[in-house]
């Protein structure tokens, strides 16, 4: 079986080291384990590699990681001397082998004769995509796994216009990892021959500087914080990770004085010993964040994830305790705020427009055509969105001023092209004051939006398919789905089936199709007659199927209804036949 030739070639391998093959030598007489690290390489896409840590073709170690950057220094080659005299910038979080996997891949690009521009210590996604931008790089790598478990790590890559690699260059770097042997294939030159030779290059202070001076360029009405400063208080948390600098930094230059660290949390710690995920999308996470905001009585908390791309808020609401917003309703309050705020200073283009993803709240696009701010949808993933910000800034017929996805990832400014957790605390905490000063908590705001707007609800459900049969269990249920389109979900008529690969949209009524304007991504969207929005997508990441429900009606209740009952349409995908 070729995966056990690849085991036994890498048991029997001189570049592994003594601990790797101690560790591949436990799992010996485990098969399923042995065929989890070798039944194939790590696929590379458009956000470069992710996968758990360890020995194998199919894990994050030190051996993939120079293979990757041999591919990827092969394209930056391609382009000509000046790509790589422009080079890479290379950026980690603070999960365990970050820093040394970002120095391995630095000592790679040196050997191929591209500039690295290496940060000095972990820092925020963001800040990695604004430095690409900022100083001119041809590219950009991230050593992270975002909100991942602690075992996994990761491999993001980003191109000139600090947006994730387009999927030309993404598939090009995919056939270069392929005729590079992961042992020997790639260059590498000694880290401190690469410093003296000028080859790496440490990015610091300066930087940090730079991207907060365009981070608070972004506030609308700071002068509300600086009002309520003495009475208004801010918990912030950033999960061991990332966020542990600029973003309580940010905060005090917004004006805040009362912005309260969870010590525990504030520790820098790839084991995530405080929480059973670093994802700031769970509640729990949030214990010790609350428990500090009880004791100081601060209204908001702030958390944001290991590498502080996105963020999630905790909130006192009406019943005296706490509770959270989805990202779907922080980013509806955020828009709506964004507008108001600017309209009050007179700073709102003539043609504004917003851009959220087609799994994201519909409540956005009532918002933004209650205001005259056009709403554009693009697909899952900010790498699209930043292609949706390219091409409105090169037709010139609406200004962005916002933009978001369902999954607590936010964007504002033109000098990231990344989810910005950093940005986003800052226009959250800027929002929270505004109000504060009104008297009115951000619970409150949300609740008098619903009034405003009308009543949507929005619930992710993830059918997990593990093990080695769980993709082609995912890939079943698409194929079900795409052959036999219900004509009915929980005894609701399906309008239309958006097919987002094709490209079509179909009515299970009348067989009539139609093109839409988005296609290329394996994606189903079910309009009922209701208005609901029933979307079926692998994950691109995991193995799941996430099933996104967008519901909207005259009251909370009825939409809490209409969740309850797709939602048991949806479990029921699961027991689709072979």
């Amino acid at each position: 079986m070729p995966y056990l030739e690849e085991y036994r070639k890498w048991l029997n391998s001189v570049y592994i080291s003594d601990g790797e093959r101690e560790e591949l030598i436990s799992i010996m007489e485990d098969e399923d384990a042995v065929k989890s690290r070798f039944f194939a390489p790590l696929e590379f896409g458009t956000a470069g590699l992710r996968g758990m840590m360890g020995p194998g073709i199919h894990c994050m170690n030190g051996h993939v990681v120079r293979q990757t950057t041999q591919a990827f220094a092969n394209l930056i080659r391609s382009e000509g001397e000046e790509a790589c005299k422009n080079g890479v910038g290379i950026c980690f979080d603070c999960r365990h082998n970050s820093p040394e996997f970002a120095h391995e891949a630095a000592c790679v690009l040196a050997a191929n004769g591209i500039r690295v521009y290496l940060f000095d210590a972990l820092r925020p996604t963001p800040e990695l995509s604004f430095a690409i931008r900022h100083y001119g790089m041809t590219a950009g790598i991230n050593i992270t796994a975002s909100h991942n478990p602690r075992q996994y790590n990761g491999y993001k890559v980003y191109w000139s216009d600090g947006a994730q690699l387009p999927p030309a260059h993404a598939g090009e770097v995919s056939r270069q990892i392929e005729k590079t042997d992961i042992f020997t294939g790639a260059r590498r030159m000694e880290y401190v021959q690469a410093v003296d030779l000028g080859l790496i290059i440490p990015l610091g202070e300066e930087t940090d500087e730079a991207f907060l001076s365009c981070v608070l360029s972004q506030t609308i009405a700071p002068e509300a914080a600086a009002r309520v400063a003495d009475r208004f208080k801010v918990v912030y948390t950033p999960f061991h990770g990332a966020g542990h600098k600029l973003v309580p930094e940010a905060l005090r230059r917004l004006g805040l004085t009362q912005v309260l660290c969870v010590p525990e949390q504030m520790v820098i710690d790839g084991d995530f010993p405080t929480v059973k995920s670093p994802n700031p999308e769970d509640k729990e996470g949030f214990a010790l964040a609350q428990a500090l905001a009880e004791k100081e009585g601060a209204g908001l908390v702030i958390g944001t994830d290991p590498d502080a791309d996105r963020v999630g808020i905790l909130l006192s609401d009406s019943k005296g305790g706490y509770c959270t917003l989805s990202g779907n309703q922080v980013g509806v309050l955020l828009l709506d705020y964004i507008i108001t705020a600017r309209r009050e200073k007179g700073t709102l283009p003539a043609h504004a427009a917003a851009v959220k993803t087609i799994v994201t709240t519909e409540m956005a696009r009532a918002v933004g055509e209650r205001n005259g701010v056009r709403v554009f949808d693009t697909f899952t993933g900010f790498k699209f969105i930043a292609e949706v910000i390219k091409k409105l800034e090169d037709e010139g017929q609406y200004e962005y001023i916002f933009a978001y996805e369902e999954s607590y990832g936010y964007l504002a400014g033109n000098f990231a092209r990344d989810k910005d957790a950093v940005t986003a605390s800052v226009l959250i905490a800027e929002m929270a004051a505004y109000y504060f000063e009104r008297g009115v908590t951000l619970y409150e705001a949300m609740q008098a939006l619903y009034r405003k707007y009308g009543w949507f609800s929005e619930q992710t459900l993830n059918l997990i398919m593990p093990g080695l049969d769980g993709l082609d269990k995912m890939n079943r249920i698409m194929s079900f789905l795409r052959g036999e389109p219900p004509r009915e979900i929980g005894g609701e008529k399906v309008a239309r089936v958006l097919d987002y690969q094709s490209g079509e949209a179909l009515s299970p009524q009348s067989g009539k199709s139609e093109p839409i304007p988005l296609s290329g991504s394996n994606v189903l969207c079910f309009e009922l007659n209701d208005g609901t929005r029933f979307i079926v997508r692998p994950s691109g990441t995991e193995p799941k199927i996430k099933i996104y429900l967008l519901v909207c009606a005259e009251t909370e209740k009825e939409c809490g209804e209409k969740l309850l009952k797709y939602a048991g349409y949806a479990r029921g995908l699961e027991c689709i036949p072979n």
